[in-house]
């Protein structure tokens, strides 16, 4: 029986060595490759498409490096699903905002796995795929923070947070308008009203705040 072939991509060596360990538990699984950023993700799959030899499932972070091509969060995942539509995307990832992760579904993806959840549960969304092909695509809310903090980054829209995310990552506010493939004026604005609903009267004190959250970990 030909094994499932599972291609995995994430920037932290140690998060690959675990993911790896949870898809080899299952024999019927075989990873095919290994990613440590957005840019070598998508070469790696179309790599593999030239051989015919395409994954049955990609587990990715949703917070990669990468060049701008193709970026990482939902530009990425966009990407991936609009040209590799026959993998199985899973995301693997610290991001629990509600607003991003009913995003991920809306878009497609095949589940979300929180990196705050045992390993094991990574193993269980893998064993429904192989199993009977079907995936519960959003984590429990019980799995989502909700401190006072943690209700400040719920009031977030999906493209406020990604927009916050890529700031407080080092980019221009013009570069986040390129990557994203929107106006500068836009992405001025959703940063301001991002920085309002967090409480953030500064770009330091944005900066502060997500670190102390971990939120764009």
């Amino acid at each position: 029986m030909s094994k499932i072939k599972v291609l995995i991509a994430d920037d932290h060596p140690i998060v690959l060595m675990g993911i790896r360990d949870e898809v080899e538990r299952n024999t019927l699984l075989e990873v095919v490759g290994e990613a440590h950023n957005s840019t070598e993700l998508v070469e790696t799959l179309m790599d593999l498409r030239q051989k015919n030899e395409l994954p049955h499932i990609v587990i990715a972070d949703y917070s990669m490096p990468g060049d701008t091509s193709y970026g990482d969060g939902m530009k990425l995942v966009e990407y991936l699903l609009r040209h590799f539509s026959s993998a199985r995307l899973i995301i693997y990832t610290m991001v629990s905002n509600h607003l991003i992760v009913s995003s991920l579904q809306d878009l497609g993806v095949a589940a979300v796995v929180l990196k705050s959840q045992p390993l094991s549960e990574l193993r269980r969304t893998l064993e429904q795929v192989v199993n009977r092909g079907a995936i519960s695509p959003i984590p429990n809310r019980e799995n989502i923070a909700e401190d006072k903090r943690g209700s400040k980054v719920e009031k977030l829209s999906a493209r406020e947070f990604e927009v916050l995310r890529h700031f407080v990552a080092g980019m221009t506010l013009n570069q986040i308008a390129k990557m994203l493939s929107r106006s500068e004026k836009t992405i001025s604005a959703q940063k301001v009203s991002g920085m309002r609903k967090l409480g953030a009267r500064s770009d330091q004190d944005l900066i502060t705040l997500c670190v102390e959250m971990g939120l764009f970990r």
